[in-house]
């Protein structure tokens, strides 16, 4: 790399010197952005380092491979492991946004709370062999009053008076399959789109596309309310295609510095009175071990429990997608338009610990074929999709055992773009999770068949979307590398704020979690900060 200099990358929002010590934010998704939005609205200071550029509305493409090659972070990365995406996708083992709002401007929207029990893994399942479960150190009660915040925020549908989304024929089939089956928690949400104008966002137009980028801007994204709220206060200096490289610390061991590069190239230092890191489990853990000392010779927050990069899960996943005789047109309307709850509660009878959600899915003729079953070809590969007009899907999403082994690691054999070494993520099934998969494949398929399918296909999992762990929330340090607020217990100053420090993965989608925790962080960084106790 470069030696280090004072030239001023491109900013947004209110330029702030290199040598001024405020909160540095490195990333700026569902955590990261949020903790700009809070902190900002709250008089902090904030500069803001995100890797990629700031997309506008106008500059989504309804295109779904256009749209990737856009919006995905397609930096090297390298896996391994027995899992499948290991052979079918070896470079892309997340499938993670590289902009500004991160992948919120990506989700498919829905938005479930964690339930009690899933605060209480270890607790409520007991040892789990190979899996290295633990309780989180905070519970429900202390995040609701955080949910409801993140929920109006968001908009959530069908919470706080806000109304549901319209049934689209996707949902309907869905829906119908619940019903004839004997389930009775099914909705069109909670999603983060407008079923009517809030917040000064429009009214969904059923518009699936939306899942490549919102144009019209009624889906929640940190891009569409955080990010420019936070950049009004004149509090943020926001600094688009700016890589964070290393994070370093003064001679008693706090965070003081963080060290990046902007879209030329050059190497700058921006001094740091905090800093919080929202990269994503990947490249949060990445950093971290990137950013080691002669103190933390492991790598930053790794030296009282070594569990940087470990734990990593990317919940059970999978999808069904059914054929029917009739057009069902799955692809019109809201991509994600609904959601089964029945199967998400702890029921060891079904011969696994943890839950399940069932949601509704669309993918388009492109990704299909991509997806659906890679690498196959033939005849049954193209009735799938000579199907198209005919097929329901849906997406299997449910909690994956944290494993010690399953880690995220720096790969000094493979560079980047910027010589650095890349991140490689290892992982294996739990024999919990595959029990599951076979459970959800089996349940998919009697809601299908209720309906009149005449055949369900079971797709393997994609690269990840919710990657969550690696720098877990723990009440000792041994257990993990952060204490109950997100704050490393080894370095003062240093906090993750993305769904890294999940302690463990529950059923729901992670993106209402993440946001709920970063504003709670973010009242006890302000706290602090107002103490002069950072």
């Amino acid at each position: 790399m470069s030696e280090i200099t004072d030239a001023r990358p491109t900013q947004h929002g209110k330029p702030i010197e290199h040598g001024d010590p405020v909160v540095v934010i490195i990333g700026s998704g569902a955590g990261g952005g949020t903790m700009a939005h809070e902190l900002a609205t709250n008089g902090v200071r904030c500069v803001v380092l995100e890797a990629g550029p700031f997309l506008q509305r106008e500059d989504y493409v309804n295109d779904e491979w256009e749209a990737f090659s856009q919006m995905a972070w397609l930096d090297m990365r390298t896996t391994s492991g027995s899992w499948r995406i290991a052979r079918d996708f070896p470079n892309l083992p997340a499938w993670i946004v590289k902009a500004v709002g991160g992948t919120t401007t990506h989700w498919s929207g829905a938005t479930p709370r964690f339930m009690a029990h899933e605060f209480k893994a270890l607790s409520t399942y007991g040892p789990v062999e190979g899996a290295n479960l633990l309780d989180w150190p905070i519970t429900l009660a202390d995040l609701e009053p955080y949910y409801d915040r993140a929920e109006k925020a968001i908009g959530s549908t069908h919470r706080h008076g806000r109304p549901p989304l319209p049934a689209n024929n996707n949902y309907k089939v869905f829906a119908n399959g619940a019903e004839r089956v004997g389930y009775k928690y099914y909705a069109t949400g909670p999603y983060g789109t407008n079923a009517e104008p809030y917040d000064g966002r429009p009214a969904s137009i059923q518009d699936g596309f939306n899942f490549q980028g919102d144009k019209s801007g009624a889906k929640w994204s940190i891009a569409v309310r955080e990010i420019p709220r936070a950049l009004e206060t004149g509090n943020v200096d926001l600094r688009p295609q700016c890589h964070a490289v290393r994070i370093t610390h003064d001679p008693a061991g706090k965070v003081d510095a963080v060290e990046y590069l902007d879209a030329d190239g050059a190497l700058h230092r921006q001094a740091a009175r905090v800093v919080c890191v929202a990269g994503n489990s990947i490249e949060t853990a990445r950093l971290l071990l990137m950013s080691d000392s002669p103190l933390h010779p492991d790598g930053l927050a790794n030296s009282s429990s070594g569990q940087v990069g470990r734990n990593y899960m990317r919940h059970l996943t999978g999808s069904a997608y059914a054929r029917f005789d009739e057009p069902v047109r799955m692809y019109r309307g809201e991509t994600m338009a609904g959601i089964i709850a029945d199967e998400a509660s702890h029921n060891p009878a079904r011969g696994f610990v943890g839950g399940f959600y069932m949601e509704t899915l669309s993918l388009g003729p492109a990704f299909l074929a991509s997806f659906v079953e890679p690498g196959s070809w033939g005849r049954e590969f193209t009735q799938l999709l000579e199907a198209y007009r005919n097929t329901a899907g849906m997406w299997i999403v449910g909690e994956d055992m944290p494993q010690a082994s399953n880690r995220v690691t720096l790969n000094t054999d493979v560079k980047d773009q910027h010589g650095l070494p890349v991140p490689n993520v290892h992982f294996d099934d739990h024999p919990n999770d595959a029990a599951m998969r076979r459970y959800a494949y089996r349940a998919a398929d009697e809601l299908y068949r209720a309906v009149g399918a005449r055949g369900v296909h079971h797709t393997p999992p994609y690269p990840a979307t919710h990657n969550l762990g690696t720098c877990r929330m723990a009440e000792r340090p041994e257990d993990g590398p952060l204490d109950a607020w997100g704050q490393a217990h080894d370095v003062p100053g240093l906090f993750v704020s993305d769904g890294s420090v999940m302690t463990t993965g529950g059923a729901a989608n992670p993106t209402l979690t993440i946001v709920a925790l970063a504003m709670r962080q973010a009242d006890h960084v302000v706290d602090l900060l107002r103490r002069d106790e950072l």
